[in-house]
């Protein structure tokens, strides 16, 4: 009996339907219809099937290239690029089932979870600054604002201040941060001038950063602006070229010259063996004549 029943076991494990979950394959659903339409039977009778016609289908749809549906869950904790707590988001199924709602993170959307949810952001906008809790998107606000700097434009006029509504546009313009002119705080004297300040700026009324505010010379973004100055910046490095070339010939010039000085003034400096007061012999310059030219001696015998 027990080999008999050993027997069934290892036919059964042998079998290559039964395996593990693990390894079986994902199963979908395929939509398929007859080829053939079946007719009309009477009326309390089965209808009539040709033993092969209508065994034959056509493909209507494979769900397995159908767009997966997503699954809307509320975050209850801060997930990374997903969302903050109190979010509705839409995720797959695989994520929301296997890591959101098996570890916590998330619950399902249902009225009881959504007027919860309604009533604890209600609770952080309308209560107590000491009782709020900053969101998430509001975090990633203050720490985009703590690396940034805001650059503006001062426009050639005489009269020119700078206000709230214009930093603000220059916010959402150079940064891409909308900032209410309530939640601004500008110096207390008057911007006009060229150089370096600061602004306080408040995130959800809870948070106060600073950000780094220069005011800089006007630049026109237009082409033609930018080739005038891409040419003026050209014409001054040549220009500076140019004068450092003439100062270093200046330069080398006057090195030969007081080079040349140095050798003569050696050449003049008498040597220490010679005597300084003794003159040097005089050459005459008048011409000699054939009378002034002495008559060499003659060896013959003078005559009587």
């Amino acid at each position: 009996m027990w080999s008999s029943g050993r027997r069934v076991l290892q036919e059964l494990v042998s079998l290559s339907s039964v395996k593990c979950f693990s390894q079986t394959a994902v199963k979908n659903t395929v939509m398929v219809e007859r080829w053939w339409q079946v007719p009309l039977s009477k009326e309390g009778r089965p209808p009539r099937l040709h033993p092969r016609r209508h065994r034959i289908y056509k493909l209507v749809e494979d769900t397995k290239h159908s767009p997966k549906d997503k699954m809307e869950v509320i975050l209850t904790q801060t997930v990374a690029n997903i969302g903050g707590r109190g979010d509705t988001v839409l995720v797959k199924k695989s994520v929301g089932r296997n890591k959101l709602l098996a570890q916590g993170l998330a619950v399902y959307p249902s009225p009881e979870n959504k007027q919860m949810f309604a009533e604890e952001l209600r609770l952080l906008h309308e209560g107590k600054p000491e009782d709020r809790i900053q969101t998430r998107t509001g975090l990633l606000t203050l720490e985009f604002l703590k690396r940034s700097t805001l650059k503006i434009g001062r426009i050639p006029s005489v009269e020119y201040v700078l206000t709230k509504e214009i930093v603000c546009r220059q916010f959402l313009k150079k940064l891409g941060v909308v900032v209410p002119p309530h939640a601004l705080r500008l110096p207390d004297e008057p911007i006009g001038s060229i150089g370096d300040y600061w602004c306080e700026v408040t995130v959800n009324g809870i948070d106060t950063v600073s950000v780094p505010l220069s005011l800089t010379p006007y630049e026109d973004p237009s082409a033609t602006f930018q080739r005038m100055v891409k040419n003026q910046r050209r014409e001054q490095a040549n220009a500076e070229s140019t004068a450092n070339a003439t100062v270093s010939e200046a330069d080398g010039a006057a090195a030969e010259e007081d080079a040349v000085l140095e050798a003569f003034s050696e050449a003049a400096t008498p040597p220490d063996g010679a005597s300084a007061a003794s003159p040097a012999p005089e050459v005459s310059a008048t011409p000699q004549t054939a009378q002034d030219k002495p008559v060499p001696a003659s060896d013959t015998p003078e005559k009587d």
